[in-house]
């Protein structure tokens, strides 16, 4: 293992792993820090080679792709030695599958990478994407759709149960290869195909989870379009029939003429009519009621793949929440110790809760210190942007917001500010008065306990008669009383309603 002893920003005793993903676009390498459930990743880096170019006319991947990706792979083979990847897999998709010099390329990759190339089939494919869902995603109900150069797979899945799944020609570079730069010949083809997935009928009014880089860069020109105010495609939802004017729009004009195109790749905008026609048509064929993006994948979903089931079970969100707690909180204990103590604060108050709003606080308990080192004025920003362009999963973007605000309000005060107005557009009333409310108890909280364990759990509530709050310290916690907690106490009491006392137990 390579030494890294000095890397405090690393947690101690992973080993890293890494994925190679030999596609029909691109070829990518993604290194992670461990096999764990929130895998974070080390490095990431593609090369756009374009293998599943030609193969529809000619049958081969073309001569200078193959070259391009050899090297690729040569490089990627030294930045994985050199990050000291323990676990090394690589994984090939529709052209290296599908063409004639398929074997031959792969051959070569192998001598190259010193050692095997897992060419995954079309249903391999489509099953490793839904594991990919399956990691990022919580009480999924619909179908998934991974778009890659050659080929779309398509997934039936409910909660962890994986159906039916199908593969069709119709990735971006296939389907614009087929039509011939023809709009309307690129839409018959793609309702033609998809006319042979019978399960797409039975996914009417439920989700479709879009999966690959075309489709998240039609994510992120939805968002310009909108002016949506956060910028994370992952758990992006579109309303599936309000989308089809946008996806026409995309289809047939000029890419540069859109909004936000500056953030799409010159390497990805050619291809995104393409997707644009595919995703309409699949609207179109299955008739869902949202349209959902993933930036989990294939390579997320092999990983996943090698866990146990009991890691398998862990909560993804609970998993990177805790390690981001651990690298930059003064004291990991004392934010698990905020997320009991405000949990009974709640059922004190009776603030009730979904699950996920559990999920969502007890995070944010674990990400409330993570911007201790920050200059006092930025501490409520440096918060709310760590955790609202975090990659967490699984978490809608509402979940993100109640998080970051909660956050925000802890050290900015319990006040609308810069970046609060713009969030709060993507937030419910509920969710809203909830991150609000969390986010004066740890105002409370932080006065007590300077951020340190082994003292919020002794400060205890207590229900009087009349229906008013006591906050009780116990006698060692005596010295602690003062005007500043004081103050904080009466503002928590007007944001929850209710009347609140400090008291000292004798």
């Amino acid at each position: 293992m390579i030494e890294t002893e000095d890397a405090q920003g690393r947690l101690r005793n992973r080993q890293p792993v890494a994925v190679i993903d030999i596609g029909s676009n691109s070829v990518r390498l993604v290194i992670y820090e461990g096999l764990v459930r929130a895998p974070s990743m080390l490095f990431n880096e593609k090369v756009q080679c374009g293998l599943g170019r030609g193969i529809a006319e000619t049958g081969d991947m073309d001569p200078d792709a193959v070259k391009n990706a050899l090297a690729a792979l040569q490089r990627f083979r030294g930045l994985a030695d050199q990050a000291g990847v323990e676990r090394l897999a690589v994984l090939a998709t529709a052209a290296a599958r599908e063409a004639g010099n398929g074997p031959a390329f792969i051959e070569e990759a192998e001598r190259i990478l010193r050692q095997e190339v897992t060419v995954l089939s079309g249903r391999e494919e489509a099953l490793y994407s839904a594991y990919g869902i399956q990691s990022a995603f919580r009480d999924i109900d619909g179908v998934t759709g991974d778009l890659g150069g050659g080929s779309l797979e398509l997934v039936e899945m409910k909660d962890q149960a994986i159906g039916d799944g199908r593969t069709l020609p119709i990735g971006v570079i296939r389907l614009s290869e087929r039509a011939e730069g023809d709009y309307e010949k690129a839409v018959l083809i793609a309702r033609e195909e998809l006319k042979s997935v019978p399960f797409l009928k039975q996914g009417q009014g439920r989700n479709f989870y879009a999966v690959g880089g075309t489709w998240r860069n039609l994510a992120k020109l939805h968002i310009s379009a909108k002016s949506y105010p956060l910028h994370v495609t992952h758990h992006y939802e579109m309303d599936a029939p309000a989308s089809l004017p946008f996806l026409k729009k995309v289809g047939r004009n000029n890419v540069e003429k859109l909004k936000g195109i500056e953030d799409v790749s010159r390497s990805r905008r050619a291809l995104l009519p393409y997707g644009a026609i595919v995703l309409a048509e699949l609207i179109r064929a299955m008739k869902p009621a949202r349209v959902i993006f993933s930036s989990a994948g294939v390579r997320e979903g092999y990983l996943y793949s090698l866990l146990g089931e009991e890691d398998r079970q862990l909560d993804a969100l609970m998993e990177a929440s805790e390690e981001l707690s651990i690298l930059r909180s003064r004291s990991p204990q004392h934010a698990r110790e905020l997320a009991d103590w405000t949990g009974k604060a709640f059922k004190a108050f009776g603030i009730d809760e979904t699950e996920d709003e559990r999920r969502y606080r007890e995070a944010a308990c674990r990400l409330a210190d993570i911007s201790w080192r920050a200059h006092p004025d930025y501490r409520g920003d440096q918060a709310m942007n760590v955790i609202a362009y975090g990659s967490f999963t699984p978490i809608d973007h509402p979940g993100r917001a109640y998080i970051a605000l909660a956050n925000y309000f802890r050290h900015d005060g319990l006040k609308n500010s810069t970046l609060a107005p713009e969030i709060r557009k993507i937030t419910s009333d509920r969710i809203w008065d909830r991150s609000r409310y969390l986010g004066a108890f740890f105002r409370v909280a932080y006065l007590f306990t300077a951020a340190m364990p082994g003292v919020i759990g002794d400060v205890t509530w207590r229900a009087r008669d009349d229906g008013s709050m006591e906050l009780v310290l116990p006698p060692r916690l005596a010295d602690l009383y003062g005007s500043r907690p004081l103050g904080r106490v009466n503002q928590l009491a007007k944001t929850v309603g209710r009347e609140i006392s400090l008291v000292v137990t004798a």
